[in-house]
This record gives C-alpha cells, structure tokens and sequence, in this order.
C-alpha cells in the first residue's frame, strides 16, 4: 500500500484539535465532561482534545466495528467493548475518528441515551458527509473530506498506518 498524498498534515491537525479543545471548554464550561473515546482509531485524536480541554474530564473507552479488515463498512454494527462506568445524569462526548455512513454512531446514539445521560453530543476529527446511509450530524468536527480512504493520526489500514503523525489517501488497498 502506498500514500497518494497527505491531505491534513500535522501542523493543521494541531491547530484545528486546539480549535475544538476551545470551543468544547467554552460549551460546558463549569461542567464535568465524560468523554468516550471509540477505539482504537479516535485514540490518539481523544488525547490529543482532552489536553486542550480546560475543564475536568473523565475518559472512558469503547470499540465497536462494522468494517473488520475490509476498507468498505459491512452495515453491521458489533460492540466489542462496553464502558466500565456508568454514564447516567452525566454530560457525554463521544469521540470519533472518522464518520463515514453514519450507521456505528446511529447505533451508539441509541444504546447511550438509553442509559439517561444528561446531555449526549458527538466529535469526530474527520466526516465523510457524502457517505452518509443514515442522518447523522456531529456536534463538532474537525473537518470534512471527499469519499477518500485515508490514514494516519489514528487511522488505519489492517492496523497499520495509524501513527503517523498526518492524515492521507492511500492510492490503492482492495
């Protein structure tokens, strides 16, 4: 697999999470945030945010996956880790590397306000508007991008790739 070229290189990945850390700490400041972080792609976007965030945040984790190793999402949503604490009465981000149908945060919308948290709002470093399958509109994001399928900054191919320290499109994978 080959790099076709860097489309969000690493001084604007900066900038923009510092963007993001700002406006979240002004949207719940004199709250206690509970961030969700959905592994493992949005592990090192959450790290990077909860740093720039200046109020007091729990962090807890998540993974779920329709897409297994294929670069093409199956439809089918599978969690394979629940959080370890309970997230009622509390104020809830979820934080995703990349939205692309729409169908994994779907699903995870409803299980979480399933369990009565006062406030539910969704992140994600990059959005893939012109995939979506179903509606779904984060309440903060990063950026979005054209139908590529990139890596880097978290996101991988087969589990690789994730950590460089950019994002680009990949020439070719299938």
């Amino acid at each position: 697999m080959e790099l076709d070229r860097v489309i969000v290189s690493e001084d604007e990945i900066k900038a923009r999470v510092a963007e993001l850390g700002a406006q979240i700490t002004r949207d719940y400041a004199g709250k206690e945030l509970f961030v969700v972080c959905i592994l493992k792609g949005a592990s090192i976007f959450m790290a990077d945010l909860v740093r720039q965030i200046k109020i007091p945040v729990q962090i807890d984790f998540m993974s779920l996956s329709s897409y297994g190793k294929s670069t093409q999402t199956s439809g089918v949503v599978r969690m394979l880790r629940d959080l370890d604490q309970e997230i009622a009465g509390k104020d809830v981000l979820v934080v995703e590397d990349i939205i692309d149908t729409g169908l994994t945060l779907s699903y995870l919308k409803e299980n979480l306000l399933a369990r009565k948290p006062a406030s539910l709002r969704f992140c994600t470093f990059l959005d893939k508007p012109s995939r979506r399958k179903v509606a779904f509109q984060p309440d903060y994001s990063g950026m979005a991008i054209e139908d590529y399928f990139v890596v880097g900054y978290g996101l991988d191919y087969q589990e690789k790739y994730r950590e460089l320290p950019f994002i680009g499109v990949v020439k070719s994978v299938d």
